[in-house]
């Protein structure tokens, strides 16, 4: 018999790297996707015509929304997981501050509707959560299982309730209810309104010489991160659910850099150095052989509350999950841009 995965956010990044991991394992997928006036599947595209469009199909959509709790009980109702991964998520930190309401419904209360029906349904179903870094806030790195939460956004405070109501679930019914709390991590399918997305879109840009007089826009350049692949982060969720017994845990590669670093090294990947001239909010980043401005700072693009710096210790899953990352950042910008080319070509 097959496994049964059901996706809540199978439309997202993580959502097609984690479908396309799971049907390798021989599961049944089914994802769970907002319905909407225009259609956004441009992920999904491809394994709903390799998995679905076949005689025995393996990887199945379904309209749904973690806002709606009759939505939730008739797709687990009707498709009968042995695992659900809750992906879905307002996710852009920026956008909690302008949409604190929706962002919380979704990230907070999206959780809790789910292991309500788990719970109340078949409390056998194990149960991921994906939560975040932006947890930790500003308390010092490296930061692990063990370090203080400190969330200073409508995002990671809302991530912080579905991480102890997803604790208090498993301790309360005996439930397999685990926590990803996964360090930032991108993809050629990152969405466009993430810095790293946009920075390597503006680059593939420049080497096709498709900027013209345009100049990329940032905000922090001295945010640190600690940057890793999707591809390397799913299997870590995998591998939580597949443990005898339920846990949390950081995925993280241990290294951390900042915006201006992941900036520097995406122009080099196309052989042009960056300069720094001015400070603050007047800094700006120059070709170093034609003086041409690239970059500026946009005080608008800064958020509400910082965080500053975040680093993962990971060591926690390299000893229970025997987990690792794969890719490093200079391989993932690389895969990015390439990525990128190939699409501003057409």
């Amino acid at each position: 018999m097959k496994k049964k995965a059901l996706i809540f956010g199978i439309t997202g990044q993580d959502g097609y790297y984690l479908s396309k991991f799971l049907l390798a394992k021989n599961y049944e997928v089914h994802g769970v996707k907002r319905k909407a006036s225009t259609v956004y599947s441009y992920r999904t595209d491809e394994l709903y015509e390799k998995f679905f469009l076949k005689s025995k199909p393996t990887f199945f959509l379904h309209y749904g929304d973690v806002t709606d709790s009759i939505s939730i009980l008739n797709l687990i109702k009707k498709i009968k997981p042995d695992e659900i991964y809750n992906l879905a998520a307002q996710s852009h930190v920026q956008v909690s501050f302008e949409m604190p309401d929706y962002s919380s419904n979704v990230d907070a209360l999206g959780t809790l509707r789910i292991l309500e029906v788990i719970k109340n349904l078949n409390r056998t179903i194990k149960f991921y959560q994906a939560s975040s870094s932006e947890m930790f806030g500003n308390i010092k790195p490296p930061q692990n299982e063990k370090s203080t939460f400190t969330p200073n956004s409508p995002y990671s405070i809302s991530k912080l309730y579905s991480y102890w109501i997803t604790r208090a679930y498993r301790d309360a019914y005996q439930m397999f209810t685990t926590n990803g709390i996964l360090f930032n991590h991108e993809s050629p399918l990152r969405g466009e309104t993430f810095v790293t997305k946009k920075i390597t879109q503006f680059v593939a840009k420049e080497k096709l010489n498709k900027n013209s007089s345009q100049v990329l826009s940032l905000g922090n350049l001295d945010s640190k991160r600690d940057w890793g692949h999707a591809k390397d982060y799913v299997r870590a969720m995998w591998l939580m659910m597949q443990q005898n017994k339920p846990d949390d845990f950081v995925i993280a590669t241990g290294t951390s850099h900042t915006v201006r670093k992941f900036v520097e090294l995406s122009f080099n990947f196309i052989g042009i150095k960056i300069s720094w001239k001015g400070k603050g909010i007047n800094e700006v980043g120059l070709n170093n052989k034609t003086g041409k401005k690239l970059i500026k700072i946009d005080k608008r693009l800064f958020r509400p509350n910082e965080v500053h710096y975040l680093k993962g210790d990971a060591s926690k899953a390299k000893k229970i999950l025997k987990w690792k990352p794969s890719i490093n950042i200079n391989k993932l910008i690389e895969e990015m841009i390439n990525f990128d080319l190939v699409k501003f070509k057409k």
